[in-house]
């Protein structure tokens, strides 16, 4: 028995792995702004010397962020926590997939090891590219040196013409398709939001879709009989029965085709909503106690993070961000696949 409760315990050992991860360096122009993309999968990865995939969703414990002296703004955002966002990874993730397996079916020797399904957040991720992302650095300050952290494509052939024309297409998770060619890659991108929208259907016009006949409940022959025989005069269920009909019919989201929308709109797509899902807000005053401010913690989808900082003051503003995780049992960290988000 012992030795049964042993192997149990063995298999759910939480793996060793790094905690904390501390950003130094990350100056504001005065009077300025910037804004910066961190890849949690990418920063394990690189801490722990191991291979965490992108398709993660991580939990965060928290963000603690120290600075010099001066007024300023901290805005943390991530890809958004919907249905949408998961099912839209999910149709990305497997058409990406497929592509793969197709191409790979008679030469499977060619696989690469470490290939993952990588996305940038949003259109302005992408034309920054993934080397911009911020890095870790030591307790002396050391920037921790990348790997190899390459974007996924998607091969979009044009046609049948001609089976060789074919574009490819970088990833984006938010906005529109299509928000032009990156400077660092080269490459457009399209959106795995608004590409999810537009390969849906859509809901019902009128729900319910009813027969004109559900009205009837009037006359010697009434179509509706089976109202009809609770009448006790039949101006009443005549009114509940317009109601019934003619309101709450439609779905309280707008949608192509409800009669004044012309497009279909997902939100974090390119046309509700369109972008990150803002996760925290904090004001950077001149009496925060010990320079410090801190933002709560929550679970990142696909581990990317924005952070927007903004510098009120004529001086320059330089920041430290230390990020907490939570232990867990994948390989060290608490945190769940994309897949089951």
């Amino acid at each position: 028995m012992a030795k049964r409760n042993y192997q149990r315990m063995s298999r759910n050992k939480i793996e060793p792995a790094v905690q904390t991860l501390t950003f130094t360096g990350i100056t504001v122009p005065g009077t300025g702004g910037r804004v910066d993309y961190i890849d949690l999968s990418q920063v394990a990865s690189i801490m722990n010397r191991r291979f965490y995939r992108q398709g993660i969703n991580w939990a965060v414990a928290g963000f603690k962020f120290t600075s010099t002296p001066g007024e300023g703004t901290i805005i943390i955002n991530k890809l958004p926590n919907t249905w949408v966002m998961s099912n839209a990874w999910e149709k990305s993730f497997r058409a990406w997939q497929r592509m793969n397996n197709e191409a790979l079916a008679e030469t499977e020797s060619v696989r690469p090891r470490f290939l993952d399904f990588k996305v940038y957040a949003n259109a302005a991720h992408h034309t920054a590219g993934f080397g911009a992302n911020l890095l870790p650095s030591s307790s002396t300050n050391t920037l921790a040196v990348a790997g190899e952290w390459q974007p996924s494509k998607a091969v979009i052939p044009f046609g049948t013409a001609d089976p060789g024309d074919a574009e490819e297409f970088e990833f984006i998770a938010t906005g529109d398709s299509f928000p032009g060619n990156s400077p660092i890659t080269g490459f457009n991108a399209v959106s795995m939001i608004q590409g999810y929208a537009n390969s849906r259907g859509l809901p019902n016009v009128l729900d319910p879709n009813t027969p004109d006949d559900s009205s009837d409940v009037q006359g010697i022959d009434p179509e509706n009989w089976m109202s009809a025989i609770f009448n006790e005069g039949t101006e009443q269920s005549q009114m509940v029965l317009d109601d019934m009909i003619t309101e709450n019919n439609i779905a309280p989201y707008p949608f192509e085709g409800d009669g004044t929308n012309l497009v279909t709109m997902y939100p974090g797509g390119g046309t509700q909503l369109d972008g990150l899902l803002n996760h925290d807000i904090e004001q950077v005053s001149n009496t925060t106690i010990g320079g410090t401010t801190r933002l709560k913690g929550g679970n990142f989808p696909c581990g990317l993070i924005e952070i927007a900082l903004i510098n009120n003051a004529v001086e320059a503003k330089t920041y430290t961000l230390q990020i907490d995780l939570i232990p867990g049992n994948h390989r060290g960290y608490l945190c769940e696949p994309m897949t089951e988000m």
